[in-house]
């Protein structure tokens, strides 16, 4: 089955055709080139593909394309604030605290934390926890993630 959709990724309108089977990750990456989006356990439970949908952090790997029909996507790569690529505040606070190991969890990560400090300005440690709990690392130990988004928050306060 063929399902005609049509989205809004990261400012930019799709009308595309997918399969049914085929799952929002698999769009993003296989169709519209977004590999920013990653792919790890495909079954939810790695939070790598975290992407926003209509302003909710959505794993793409558990959401079917045909789903996203209306919707505004933001991945990884819609974060930057301009033209020049210049970094949003939470990716620069995530460089800067040394939050990235192999990178592979980081675009999740980042998308989490963009949707905590849009929902909880001003954090707290439960707060953060519970945010990021849907995303798993296996190289930084967290701490570095949970100094990222206490650095962060701190960018957003400027």
């Amino acid at each position: 089955m063929v399902n005609e959709i049509a989205l809004t990724v990261n400012g930019t309108k799709y009308e595309l055709a997918v399969k049914g089977h085929q799952t929002l990750a698999d769009v993003l990456r296989d169709e519209l080139g977004l590999i920013g989006t990653k792919v790890g356990c495909g079954e939810g439970e790695c939070g790598a593909c975290t992407v926003m949908v209509d302003g909710r952090t959505v794993t793409s790997c558990l959401m079917l394309a045909a789903q996203a029909d209306g919707c505004e996507i933001i991945t990884i790569e819609g974060l930057a604030e301009d033209a020049e690529g210049e970094l949003h505040p939470v990716q620069e606070a995530f460089v800067e605290a040394g939050a990235i190991q192999c990178g592979f969890c980081t675009p999740g990560f980042v998308m989490s934390t963009v949707a905590l400090l849009e929902e909880y300005p001003d954090p707290t440690e439960e707060q953060i926890r519970e945010g990021l709990a849907g995303n798993l690392c296996r190289c930084t130990g967290y701490q570095q993630i949970f100094d990222a988004v206490e650095l962060a928050k701190e960018k957003r306060e400027v």
